[in-house]
């Protein structure tokens, strides 16, 4: 077996919780792999700090990476041709960011900082889908915004905008 493939790579949470994960699993991010140095990869085990990024969010980060190598994902279409993310992508996929709006932030953050490019279009597109279809009122009501328009600056925006609506 390569070396490469047996090599591992020690991630460290916001939080000080190390994961071990192979290599390859690892380098799906941009980041990691730019923090790597090119002469530790030939064995032993690297240490790359993640101090934006929470366990719980992490170990969601690297689910997501260890099943893109066995299976990846479909090309997400823009615009979206569902609200319904099984209908975008693979089931495991849809499964997985079936999740609490807070944990779908989160790993949003954690993808874009860690620049996990697959990560950030299906957290993106869930969020996406999330909006699909949806008046500005259902929007606030979905993420919990609070609507600080007075009536009238409401009406002036809508009245800016009409051709948004028009679309």
């Amino acid at each position: 077996m390569d070396v490469i493939d047996e090599t591992t790579v020690n991630l460290i949470s916001k939080d000080g919780k190390t994961f071990t994960v192979p290599l390859k699993v690892a380098k799906m991010s941009e980041l990691v792999k730019s923090m790597m140095d090119e002469d530790e990869e030939d064995g032993g085990s690297m240490e790359i700090p993640l101090p934006n990024v929470k366990s719980e969010v992490l170990e969601k980060v690297i689910e997501f990476c260890q099943h893109h190598l066995e299976e990846p994902m479909t090309e997400i279409e823009k615009p979206l041709k569902s609200q319904i993310m099984g209908d975008v992508v693979q089931k495991w996929y849809a499964d997985f960011v079936n999740l609490e709006q807070v944990l779908l932030f989160e790993l949003i953050l954690a993808a874009n900082y860690m620049d996990i490019k697959p990560l950030l279009d299906l957290t993106c597109a869930t969020t996406a889908s999330m909006i699909k279809g949806k008046s500005p009122e259902e929007i606030r009501q979905t993420f919990n915004i609070t609507n600080d328009f007075s009536p009238e600056e409401e009406a002036q925006v809508r009245e800016e905008n009409k051709w948004c609506e028009e679309a």
